[in-house]
């Protein structure tokens, strides 16, 4: 693309600098980079259905993958609460490509089975009715796993586990968009 957007350019300044016809010629060259993949979470609000001690929503996303929770960098909600939840706003709408989870490395892994991670802009009902990114099955026994979100629209993340009584603790949360840069150059020909 870059080479033909080149000759291009150089054909048509050739053309009018042989006729001599003063003219204004503007040519604008677009090239479009992609960047690796952006954690999102790192800038948003988190919140959870309740807390247990230190551990609040935001351990979740302060970027470390530290998967033990006597370490405090996780968040866990109150003791055998039905339904827990907890959510990222990420103060704006994004195209998510995937959301990496990180569970308890300790113990008490399988607490997280389950659990449904939801995507979209939507806080009726807590985000209930946002569609699902994936289900967290059994991680069996790594920490973290990558749920591929084929470019999902939203606002708000929520894992939630729907109909157990147990805790929820996440020990990070990584959403991830792939940033696309745009540089636009231009050339003024009189």
């Amino acid at each position: 693309f870059l080479h033909i957007c080149h000759t291009c350019i150089f054909q048509i300044l050739k053309q009018f600098i042989v006729t001599g016809q003063p003219k204004e010629i503007i040519v604008f060259l677009v090239f479009l980079q992609g960047y690796p993949l952006t954690n999102v979470a790192l800038k948003g609000e988190a919140s959870q259905s309740s807390t247990l001690s230190f551990a609040t929503a935001s351990k979740a996303i302060d970027g470390r993958r530290n998967s033990f929770y006597s370490n405090g960098f996780c968040s866990h909600t109150a003791e055998d609460e039905t339904n827990p939840w907890w959510r990222v706003d990420l103060q704006r709408s994004f195209t998510i490509t995937a959301v990496k989870v990180t569970n308890r490395g300790d113990c008490c892994a399988e607490r997280l089975d389950g659990a449904e991670i939801l995507i979209g802009n939507l806080l009726d009902q807590n985000g209930n009715q946002n569609p699902s990114c994936g289900m967290i099955k059994s991680l069996d026994g790594t920490p973290t796993y990558t749920f591929q979100c084929n470019e999902m629209e939203g606002r708000y993340i929520i894992v939630i586990i729907p109909g157990k009584k147990t805790y929820a603790t996440l020990c990070e949360v990584e959403v991830f968009i792939y940033t696309v840069v745009l540089f636009c150059f231009s050339c003024i020909y009189h």
